[in-house]
């Protein structure tokens, strides 16, 4: 609350602006003060996705230095929702130094989110994402998927195959059954923590896809039980 001396200040200021007199200077014043102060309206907030993501906003901050709704908002004010699928993907590589793999994630949730594909759908089939944080570093993570010895241990008789890859920190493999392709790649999060983040992709149809979310899920969870338990 302002003193009297404050008050009193304000009142001559205001004579001297308006030509009032004190008492009418003070009378508005004191009206004024007494008004109730209407609240701030919110700051409006980018729109967020309503489908699954094909990896957690965490990882998405960490692989591409922003968030999926950060991502959105730019790509509707560049006018996304009127391009085709490579002019977007090539514009977040050429316009945002965004690597591949992160300018095709990005892409296929941004246009879900606003309607351009069906859920999982993509050119070449279907897809879906899972991500699972993990208590080891990230070398130890990656070798749960590459070394077939580990991999049986959480993923018995899975019917894939390793493709080579020169991307660090990632590893690919053909599944045959039905034919499809997995895609992992491991975010380190300091010395004894990392994010698994794998996408299942090419998917015949939009069942297995629901099939493999699911079993995906499931199956990460195990990986972080053997992992954690070791």
């Amino acid at each position: 609350m302002p003193t009297q001396k404050t008050f009193k200040q304000r009142v001559r200021t205001r004579m001297t602006k308006t030509g009032e007199s004190y008492t009418a200077a003070r009378h508005q014043l004191l009206r004024k003060a007494a008004e109730p102060i209407a609240p701030a309206p919110p700051e409006p907030t980018p729109s967020t996705p309503s489908t699954d993501l094909l990896t957690s906003d965490e990882a998405m901050r960490h692989g591409s230095g922003r968030g999926h709704a950060e991502w959105f908002a730019l790509l509707d004010a560049w006018g996304a929702t009127e391009r085709r699928h490579p002019e977007i993907a090539s514009w977040l590589r050429e316009s945002h130094d965004v690597p591949g793999w992160w300018a095709q994630n990005i892409t296929v949730a941004y246009e879900r989110s606003r309607g351009m594909r069906g859920r999982y759908q993509q050119r070449d089939g279907f897809t879906i994402s899972a991500t699972k944080t993990v208590g080891v570093d990230a070398d130890t993570a990656l070798a749960a998927f590459t070394d077939a010895s580990l991999r049986r241990r959480w993923l018995p008789d899975a019917p894939m195959r390793q493709r080579p890859t020169r991307a660090a920190l990632s590893a690919r493999f053909d599944w045959s059954d039905p034919k499809s392709r997995v895609i992992v790649t491991v975010i380190p999060k300091g010395s004894d923590r990392a994010i698994v983040a794998m996408v299942h992709e090419q998917l015949p149809d939009a069942e297995s896809a629901e099939r493999f979310k699911v079993t995906w899920r499931k199956q990460l969870a195990e990986l972080k039980s053997v992992l954690e338990r070791n």
